[in-house]
C-alpha cells in the first residue's frame, strides 16, 4: 500500500461550529453536578458490559467526517481500515456522525447517564469534551496489555493530560496546534508573539476564535500564563485584554473556521488558527505562515474512547493499537495532515519513494521539531463548576 499524500478540499475541523452549543452542554454538565459529585456519575464497577469480542468479530466506530484516509479513485474505500479488517478478521461499522462535540454529547448522554448502551464501541471527540466523559465515569479504562504499540509509540507530550493522567481512558487519534496564522507578504513583517496581534498595522484585520475552549489558552500564554495550571483570575485577565481590543476596533470579528476565507481573501492579515488548516492553505498560498509564538501555543487532541457498556471492548482496543503501528500512523498522517501522535511515523514517511510524501516528514506542523515542542503545552481543561461563569463572560465578549 503506497503512502500518497491526499489533502482534503477542506479539513475535518472546518466542520466545527465554533462555540456552537457549548453553553448548553456546559449547563447540562453543571446540572449533573451536585455537592461535588455528579448525579449521573457511573462508578467503575458499573461501566462494563459482557464483552462479546471473542464470539462477535466486529465493532462500531463513530468518528468525524474527513478524518480517515480514503482511496483517491474510490473515496468510499478507507485503505488503513480495510487493511485492519483483513488482518484481524474484525468487521468495522464506521459511522461519520460527529459534527460537533456538544451536539454529540447531547446525542449519547441520555443513554450514558441512564446506564444504557450507546450502540457504539469507539468514539472520537475533542479532549476538552473527553474530560467531561472521564469525570462523569462514562468511559471505560483501557487494557494496555492489549495495546503494546500505544505503550511504545504514543508521543510523550500527549501521555498525561490533566483530565486523564496516564491516558487510562483515552488515546489520541490526531493532534494539532492552536497558534497564529498570518499573510507575511501582505503584512510585510513576521509575527512571533501573541502581543503583536494588537499592533497598529493590524487594526481591524485580526480575528479570534469564537469558541471559548478553542481560544482561551493561546491568549493566556501571550500573557505568560502556565496553561497547565491556570486560575480564574488568569481567565478574567485574558477577557479584560480581549475586551479592550474589541473596544478599540482591533478585532475584526470572532470566527469558527470561516477565518480561512478571511485570511485567504485578504480581509484579515492575522488570526488564531489551527495548524491542520494552515497546511492546506499553504498549498494554494505559500505566503500564509503559521507560527507557534515564543510564549507558547496549545497542543490539543481528539481522542479515542470506549463508552460504557460497549459490547466489543477488546476489539476496539485492538483497533486502537493497530493505528499506533508506525507504518499505519504514517499512512493516516499523510492523508489528514494533522500533528501525528506517533513520532515514529516520521521515519516511515521520510523513507517513502514518493517525493511529496517524504517531504511531509519534514513538516513541523505534522511532526513538530524540538524547538517547537518545547513551546507546546496541553491546557488544563475548564471544569464543570467553572464553565457557567466563564461561558457567560466569554459569550458576552464574543456576542453570542
Amino acid at each position: 500500500m503506497s503512502l500518497l499524500s491526499k489533502t482534503p478540499s477542506f479539513s475535518r475541523r472546518s466542520l466545527l461550529r465554533g462555540l456552537g452549543g457549548s453553553a448548553a452542554a456546559g449547563a447540562l454538565t453543571g446540572a449533573l453536578a451536585g455537592c461535588g459529585v455528579p448525579a449521573a456519575y457511573v462508578a467503575p464497577g458499573d461501566r462494563a458490559a459482557t464483552d462479546r469480542s471473542a464470539t462477535e468479530p466486529r465493532l462500531t466506530w463513530a468518528n468525524w467526517p474527513l478524518y480517515i484516509d480514503t482511496d483517491d479513485e474510490r473515496p468510499s474505500r478507507r485503505p488503513t481500515l480495510e487493511a485492519f479488517e483483513k488482518r484481524s478478521g474484525i468487521s468495522v461499522e464506521y459511522i461519520e456522525e460527529i459534527n460537533d462535540n456538544d451536539e454529540f454529547f447531547g446525542k449519547i448522554s441520555p443513554s450514558l447517564m441512564n446506564h444504557r448502551p450507546t450502540d457504539r464501541d469507539l468514539i472520537v471527540i475533542s479532549d476538552w469534551m473527553c474530560g467531561r466523559f472521564v469525570r462523569l465515569g462514562w468511559v471505560q479504562e483501557m487494557d494496555r496489555s492489549r495495546q503494546p504499540n500505544v505503550t511504545e509509540h504514543l508521543d510523550p507530550l500527549l501521555r498525561s493530560p490533566a483530565f486523564d493522567p496516564g491516558r487510562r481512558f483515552t488515546v489520541p487519534w490526531q493532534s494539532g496546534i492552536t497558534g497564529i496564522a498570518y499573510n507575511r507578504r501582505r503584512l510585510g513583517r513576521e509575527i512571533r508573539h501573541v502581543s503583536e496581534l494588537w499592533a497598529d498595522d493590524l487594526m481591524g484585520r485580526v480575528t479570534l476564535l469564537s469558541g471559548m475552549d478553542e481560544a482561551f489558552a493561546l491568549l493566556m500564554q501571550g500573557d505568560g500564563v502556565d496553561i497547565t495550571d491556570w486560575t480564574a483570575d488568569d481567565f478574567h485577565a485574558m477577557c479584560d485584554l480581549v475586551e479592550r481590543q474589541v473596544d478599540k476596533g482591533q478585532i475584526r470579528r470572532f470566527t469558527g473556521n470561516d477565518y480561512i476565507k478571511d485570511l485567504s481573501g485578504g480581509d484579515v492579515l492575522a488570526c488564531q488558527a489551527y495548524s491542520g488548516d494552515v497546511i492546506q492553505l499553504q498549498a494554494d498560498d505559500p505566503d500564509i505562515e503559521f507560527v507557534v509564538p515564543e510564549e507558547g501555543a496549545e497542543l490539543w487532541s481528539e481522542s479515542l474512547m470506549i463508552p460504557n457498556l460497549a459490547r466489543h471492548k477488546a476489539n476496539a482496543e485492538r483497533l486502537i493499537d493497530y493505528y499506533y503501528r508506525p507504518e499505519v500512523a504514517a499512512e493516516l498522517a499523510a492523508w489528514v495532515n494533522y500533528v501525528c501522535p506517533v513520532p515514529a511515523a516520521q521515519d516511515v514517511l521520510a523513507s517513502s519513494d514518493d517525493e511529496e510524501t517524504a517531504a511531509l516528514a519534514e513538516d513541523p506542523l505534522i511532526f513538530p521539531d524540538a524547538a517547537m515542542r518545547e513551546r507546546l503545552a496541553i491546557a488544563r481543561d475548564i471544569a464543570a463548576g467553572e464553565r457557567s461563569e466563564f461561558a457567560k463572560r466569554w459569550n458576552g465578549i464574543v456576542g453570542v
